[in-house]
C-alpha cells in the first residue's frame, strides 16, 4: 500500500457577468454528444483513428466535450430557498487526450475528465479548475506534463472566455 501526497493548483477567475450568461458561454464552447450514442460509437470503432474521428465530431470549438453536469446549488436551495447562490459542476474533457495521459501515467484516470466549478459569490461568478499538470507533477513524467499543460491551456482559455 502506498500513499502519495498530491498538491493541486487551482485556476480561478471571477466574472461580473450574470451566472446564466457565464454558464451558457461555457456550455456553448464544448461539445454535447448524446452520451449513450457516443459510447456506442467509441465501442464500435475498429481502430484508434476511428475513435479520434468520433471524438473530433463530438468536441466543441474548444476541443472539449461535456460528459456530465451537476447542479450543486439545487440541493442547497432546498433548505435556503431561491436566493441561494447557484453552483454548477461540469465534467469536461477529451477522450483522446485522456488516452495519451493514461498511457504515460495510469493514475491520470483519477483526474479525467476534469472538473470545472461555476459558482455565485458575493464578488461575482467564479469559474474554478484544478489543473491537470498540478495533479500529475508528482509523477515526474515530462511528456505527460506537456500534454497536461496543453489541456490546462485549453481549459483556462475556455474559462477566461466564458468569464470575459
Amino acid at each position: 500500500m502506498t500513499i502519495r501526497q498530491i498538491a493541486m493548483e487551482r485556476f480561478s477567475v471571477a466574472s461580473a457577468k450574470p451566472f446564466d450568461q457565464v454558464a451558457t458561454a461555457l456550455a456553448a464552447a464544448v461539445g454535447h454528444p448524446e452520451m449513450s450514442s457516443f459510447g456506442q460509437n467509441i465501442a464500435a470503432a475498429n481502430n484508434f483513428s476511428e475513435v479520434e474521428a468520433v471524438v473530433n465530431k463530438a468536441a466543441g470549438r474548444s476541443g472539449l466535450l461535456e460528459f456530465m453536469r451537476f447542479d450543486l446549488g439545487q440541493v442547497v436551495s432546498k433548505q435556503h430557498g431561491p436566493k441561494t447562490p447557484r453552483s454548477l459542476r461540469f465534467l469536461i474533457g477529451n477522450p483522446v487526450i485522456m488516452k495519451q495521459l493514461l498511457e504515460l501515467v495510469p493514475d491520470a484516470g483519477s483526474y479525467a475528465p476534469v472538473t470545472i466549478l461555476i459558482d455565485e459569490r458575493a464578488d461575482g461568478v467564479h469559474l474554478s479548475y484544478d489543473t491537470m499538470a498540478g495533479f500529475l507533477a508528482p509523477y515526474n513524467n515530462p511528456q505527460a506534463l506537456k500534454i497536461a499543460s496543453d489541456l490546462d491551456q485549453k481549459v483556462v482559455a475556455l474559462l477566461s472566455a466564458a468569464a470575459a
